[in-house]
């Protein structure tokens, strides 16, 4: 980087000292250029300092760019004590079809939960994580275990109609809990996500099964309105939030309504190694070198158009109309 730095100062002074050279000359000839006022625009003055500053950049980002390592992409191993895991519950319980979710009313809560994980997805370094999806209807089913291919997880979002590979009956979704349980005991401890995506509306007063250790974390999110319900099977159907912040208190987790709202990234910072770093943040020095480069040689390109078009508005052999005859 040192290197870098004395090359393009180098530059800089080397083409300050040209245009210096050239700045003399194209004042001799500043009648002939620019007409009887022998000065161009204003703004171009500005130019003896922005085409040295541009080489010089353009020189030093290019120096950079050959001493930074080669970039190799390639699928990193994670050690078996280091990984971690998201298991998720998925309520696919046909309350789940119904439409008054999202900030309008007008989505079903499948759709919405699936709106949700999408944004999770994006926000969370999901490359660190093995997830597991458990549908939960009058029992619970694995549907996918330890899989790294997101793809597997979105297609399970993306309406597959689980809820046939239960018979009819009312909502458990302690049976999901139990089933997330008994996937995740093996895992290390402090190293998995339990992540709840329901509606609420059956929850029984009891029977919570107790989570093991590698149970770091909890996230209840519930969808579907929270005051005026659907009807279903004969009853009035809706998004349950007090028995779910109750249940989020005694599995030491959190609940959040994700009717209206996505996951605050906070939230997704406490609950999971760390959120995805904004955009600024992924960018490095050979990302900086490369947007160095664009916008140096941009500017390189375009100052001699500029110059020949805008750089004065006087027009050899041109006198504009001062009247009429």
């Amino acid at each position: 980087m040192v290197i870098a730095a004395i090359v393009a100062v180098s530059v800089f002074f080397w083409m300050l000292l040209a245009e210096s050279l050239h700045a003399r000359r194209v004042r001799k000839l500043g009648r002939l250029a620019f007409g009887p006022g022998e000065k161009p625009r204003f703004w171009v003055n500005l130019v003896p300092i922005v085409r040295p500053l541009a080489f010089g950049m353009l020189a030093g980002a290019l120096i950079l760019l050959m001493q930074l390592p080669s970039k190799v992409h390639q699928s990193a191993t994670v050690p078996e004590n280091k990984k971690r895991h998201i298991v998720m519950v998925l309520d696919v319980s046909p309350s789940m079809t119904l439409e008054d979710a999202g900030p309008e009313r007008k989505v079903s809560r499948r759709t919405r939960s699936r709106e949700l994980m999408e944004s999770f997805f994006q926000r969370v370094p999901m490359e660190q994580y093995l997830t597991s999806v458990i549908a939960c209807y009058n029992g619970a089913k694995p549907v996918v275990v330890e899989t790294k291919d997101l793809e597997v997880v979105r297609n399970i979002l993306n309406d597959l109609p689980l809820n046939f590979a239960f018979t009819p009956g009312k909502t458990d979704l302690f049976a999901g809990l139990k089933e997330a349980a008994k996937i995740a005991a093996p895992f290390q401890p402090k190293s998995t996500l339990l992540l709840v995506v329901t509606d609420g509306d059956t929850i029984p007063p009891s029977g919570m099964p107790r989570m093991p250790a590698s149970i770091s974390d909890v996230l209840l999110v519930g969808v579907g309105d929270t005051k005026a319900g659907k009807f279903i099977d004969g009853r009035a159907s809706r998004q349950d939030s007090s028995a779910l912040r109750q249940m989020a208190l005694r599995m030491n987790g959190t609940y959040h309504d994700g009717n209206e709202k996505q996951l605050p990234s906070d939230l997704l910072r406490s609950v999971t190694a760390e959120a995805k770093p904004g955009v600024f943040e992924q960018l490095g020095l050979r990302e900086y070198a490369l947007m160095t480069i664009s916008v140096s040689a941009m500017i390189i390109a375009v100052l001699p158009l500029l110059l020949h078009f805008f750089g004065t508005g006087w027009r050899a052999g041109f006198r504009p109309k001062t009247g009429y005859n």
